[in-house]
């Protein structure tokens, strides 16, 4: 099935690696035009080659999730290359693994400012903008992490199931606007976040996978773009308020190994 995303303009925040630049890339495979922030302007401008490469159009911001000064004056720049906003996708965050007892307030603080409070900045800003194009779509990536308990993760759990009661909220109170928002929840993604796990846990990308879920691996970046360019798409006009699970099945089938 074909997705049409062809001329909608989507806003990617955390754009300059991993997931964000993973989207940023199907997105303008697909026709989309995109606009890629991060705070890592070097990573930003490796995006925009590779959109560029594959044909897209592509505007790149830094950006800090935290500022709301930032993020009106980064919708404001979209609007004046693009003409408007038709998709958000959610997608900065950061990953911390630690005890309860070692989490400093300062790090509690930092964290959920990046995961939760951007996330809510990023939709309260961007709701006129999805409104002047009679809607239009919010995806905000969660993880399995908001779905089940997991030893060392108090902090990054707690923003993550923020995140994904969140998404129903605004899925609720957006609805009248004709503005979709879902959630999306990987597993483990073959990135920098991945990488920081198997050095903090001990164990290796192939064990993470062995032992995470049935298929046996960890996902693709690949994996992830594909549901989020799906939830961006008019073929997904009907789903709101929803968390798609991206973690072969690991949530649902237990597989002793």
């Amino acid at each position: 099935m074909a997705v049409t995303v062809k001329n909608k303009t989507v806003f990617i925040t955390g754009a300059g690696a991993g997931i964000g630049r993973g989207a940023a890339l199907l997105f303008a495979k697909e026709g989309a035009k995109v606009v890629a922030t991060d705070v890592d302007m070097s990573g930003l401008e490796e995006t925009q080659t590779l959109v560029k490469q594959a044909g897209g159009d592509i505007l790149i911001l830094q950006h800090d999730v935290t500022s709301e000064e930032q993020w009106i004056a980064a919708y404001a720049q979209a609007k004046e290359r693009f003409g408007g906003i038709d998709v958000l996708v959610n997608n900065a965050g950061i990953y911390i693994i630690a005890p309860v007892t070692e989490i400093t307030l300062e790090t509690w603080n930092r964290l959920m400012a990046i995961n939760v409070t951007g996330v809510f900045l990023g939709a309260k800003h961007v709701v006129p903008y999805l409104a002047e194009r009679k809607g239009g779509a919010i995806i905000n990536l969660s993880s399995i992490a908001g779905l089940r308990g997991s030893t060392g993760h108090a902090l990054y759990g707690a923003s993550k199931g923020a995140v994904r009661i969140m998404t129903k909220d605004l899925a609720a109170e957006l609805a009248p606007q004709n503005i979709r928002v879902n959630s999306v929840h990987p597993t483990y993604v073959k990135t920098a976040m991945a990488d920081y796990a198997e050095k903090t846990l001990g164990v290796s990308a192939d064990e993470l996978g062995r032992h995470l879920n049935p298929l046996g691996r960890l996902a693709d970046v690949a994996d992830i773009a594909n549901m989020i360019v799906f939830l961006a798409a008019d073929e997904s006009a009907y789903l709101t308020g929803s968390e798609f699970v991206v973690d072969g099945g690991g949530t649902s089938v237990f597989t002793p190994r």
